[in-house]
C-alpha cells in the first residue's frame, strides 16, 4: 500500500484547506484510515479517523472544524480543515491499518502504512 498526501500549504488563521491522500495497492482489507499530525518538537498525534463503515472520530482539538471523508471509488481519503488556528501548524500524515484491531484509532501503532506527509502552516 502506498499513500500520497497533497493539499498542504500556508494559510491565514481562520482559513481553510483540504488535504487529500491517494491510496494505491491493496487497501481492501483495511478497516481504519486516519489523519495524524506532528508539530516541531512534539509527538505525532491523532487528528481524525474513519472506519470502513464510514464511522468517523475526531480529536477534541479539531471537532467542529475538521471533517474526514473518503471516496471508495477513487481510493482517496480527505481532510477538510476550516477555521484553522496557528496551533494547527504541523506536518499532516495519512495512515491505513491492515484490518480490524482492538488498538484504538488514536494510536500510531495501529497503522501499518503511512504517507510522506504534507506541511500545513497557519499564521
Amino acid at each position: 500500500v502506498q499513500l500520497v498526501e497533497s493539499g498542504g500549504g500556508s494559510v491565514q488563521a481562520g482559513g481553510s484547506l483540504r488535504l487529500s491522500c491517494a491510496a494505491s495497492g491493496d487497501t481492501y482489507s483495511s478497516y481504519c484510515m486516519g489523519w495524524f499530525r506532528q508539530a516541531p518538537g512534539k509527538e505525532r498525534e491523532e487528528v481524525a479517523g474513519i472506519d470502513s463503515d464510514g464511522t468517523t472520530s475526531y480529536a477534541d482539538s479539531v471537532k467542529g472544524r475538521f471533517t474526514i471523508s473518503k471516496d471508495n471509488v477513487k481510493n482517496t481519503l480527505y481532510l477538510q480543515m476550516s477555521s484553522l488556528k496557528p496551533e494547527d501548524t504541523a506536518i499532516y500524515y495519512c495512515a491505513v491499518d491492515r484490518g480490524f484491531s482492538l488498538v484504538p484509532w488514536t494510536r500510531v501503532a495501529r497503522y501499518s502504512y503511512w504517507g510522506q506527509g504534507t506541511q500545513v502552516t497557519v499564521s
